[in-house]
């Protein structure tokens, strides 16, 4: 499994689902030390393929495939769509082929899960020109964990068939929400690109496209100021002045306004989130938490929901603030279920290997 991150690049080998190690390698630029990757892939040799994150497949890959030199040319193609992570995604995949030559490599894409998600929640209202010619749409991300959150939450409550609803909420540096309905997500608040939605670590979330033409215009800002602002300078940095969550929180505690306005900001947009993905699905059975806010900060999680009772969310106090793992932490009895759970991506991507190479999970290694 190789997981490109924006500032670290972490690997890990995986028999059929079962992690055997893992390793996170840092890293500032797209070139990877290949004598460090070499030297963990040979201390679990032999290695039958590897699997990789890609954030971004755009309208062409909806589904884990094997890189070959048409799919590598693809993957180029896709750069413009996704400039922050497709092109060290690409570097640690280029590094990898090399270091395993002849070793199937799959790509396992964060958009993937949410292609298939009606053409109403896809949509941007904007010439149809414009959507065709530059494929404009919503395309939507974190799709490893919120597949694998979903598919952990219908497997602790027992259910197998179909009618299960569940919103998944991804909740780190990056955040957001999806609606998964019978396995498949009908809704998500991320959308051309990861700024949309929720707020998060530095990036605003969703602003009124008025408010940035207006900087732009009246104001002369730079669009690659503006856009490197959204990224890095917005969020909880720009409300607070701190980018973790847990340095908000004791900011708050100490009494600094402008940590408190943070998390007002960050838990009104999330109870907003939740309550739109559960009316894209008409209503829900199941809410999950996972990401490290969500698995971490039990606070954000009773806060948030504080204000969607009138959903059925009702958390248990004793068993939200304390335990580890996956776990059940609502009320017995409440009308939604509620859990933690850690997004596993690994074991995600393992399957989308196995999928694309016909193997057996059952039986198959993976890496």
């Amino acid at each position: 499994m190789v997981n490109a991150g924006s500032s670290s690049l972490k690997l890990g080998v995986l028999e059929r689902e079962r992690s055997l190690a893992s390793v996170s390698m840092a890293w500032d630029t797209p070139v990877v030390d290949e004598a460090a990757l070499a030297d963990f892939v040979a201390r679990w040799s032999p290695i039958d393929a590897s699997g990789h994150r890609i954030v971004h497949g755009g309208t062409r890959y909806c589904e884990p495939v094997i890189v070959d030199r048409s799919v590598r040319q693809g993957l180029e193609e896709l750069q413009d769509l996704a400039p922050l992570h497709q092109p060290k995604s690409l570097a640690a995949l280029d590094a990898v082929i090399r270091v395993l030559p002849g070793v199937p490599a799959v790509a396992c894409f964060d958009t993937a899960f949410h292609s298939q998600m009606p053409e109403s929640a896809s949509t941007y209202a904007l010439p149809a020109a414009w959507r065709h010619k530059w494929h404009l749409r919503r395309y939507g991300f974190h799709g490893l964990a919120h597949r694998y959150v979903a598919t952990r939450v219908a497997d602790l409550i027992g259910s197998k068939g179909p009618g299960i609803r569940v919103v998944t909420c991804h909740l780190g540096a990056g955040a957001s929400l999806a609606a998964v309905a019978k396995g498949r997500s009908v809704d998500t608040t991320m959308g051309f690109t990861p700024m949309e939605g929720l707020v998060m670590a530095t990036r605003s979330g969703s602003v009124d496209p008025g408010l940035l033409l207006w900087l732009e215009q009246h104001c002369k800002i730079d669009p690659s100021d503006l856009a490197d602002s959204l990224e890095h300078r917005s969020g909880l940095l720009g409300l607070s002045g701190h980018a973790r969550m847990e340095d908000v929180l004791a900011a708050e505690a100490d009494g600094e306004a402008s940590a408190g306005l943070a998390v007002a900001v960050y838990l009104h947009r999330l109870r907003a989130g939740i309550a739109q993905m559960a009316a894209a699905m008409g209503g829900l059975e199941a809410i999950a938490f996972s990401g490290g806010i969500g698995e971490g900060a039990p606070q954000i999680r009773s806060r948030a929901a504080d204000g969607l009772e009138f959903l059925g969310i009702a958390l248990d106090p004793g068993r939200n603030a304390t335990g580890a793992g996956d776990r059940e932490i609502g009320v017995p009895g409440a009308v939604v279920r509620s859990f933690v759970i850690q997004a596993k991506e690994d074991v995600e991507i393992a399957r989308g290997v196995g999928g694309a190479l016909g193997w057996n999970l059952e039986s198959a290694p993976l890496a």
